[in-house]
């Protein structure tokens, strides 16, 4: 089998990574930091919007079973692409809606994507998402990986 990686910011991550991991096809999801200029950042470095760093995840995938389209699609639907630097209550540049690309056909697809999605007028304002080079991604502490799966209640 052979592996891709996709890169997504979406808001506040621990979401993001659960709604990855549901997809078949998915073989694994870690949520991290990437895009900014901090190394090594720790979550309360990536929260004081000093570092320039999204939360994003780290989505590795077998194409043969899933398409990147159809990672892009689930991508948009799983947040407000049009927000700028916040996600429902979260505020801040770490919660940019962000693609960073691994391949250039990657970059092609989401591009593609967010042109269709402007042209559709299915939102009523603009995609605000950030199409940009794939960044060191930076592993989140451990408490944060399948946050909502450790922390689940009911």
């Amino acid at each position: 089998m052979t592996k891709q990686k996709a890169i997504f910011g979406a808001g506040c991550f621990w979401g993001v990574e659960a709604d990855f991991r549901a997809i078949p096809g998915v073989v694994d999801a870690v949520v991290g930091y990437a895009g900014g200029t901090t190394v090594n950042p720790t979550y309360r470095d990536v929260c004081s919007s000093t570092t320039g760093h999204a939360e994003v995840v780290e989505v590795t995938y077998d194409p043969t079973r899933v398409a990147y389209e159809i990672l892009l699609q689930r991508f948009f639907e799983m947040h407000d692409p049009t927000q700028v630097n916040r996600q429902g209550p979260d505020v801040g540049t770490q919660y940019r809606s962000v693609i960073f690309f691994c391949t250039p056909e990657q970059e092609a697809a989401a591009n593609a994507a967010i042109a269709a999605l402007n042209a559709s007028k299915r939102y009523p304002r603009a995609i605000a998402t950030s199409v940009l080079p794939a960044a060191t991604f930076y592993r989140a502490e451990e408490y944060h990986q399948r946050y909502l799966e450790k922390n689940a209640h009911g």
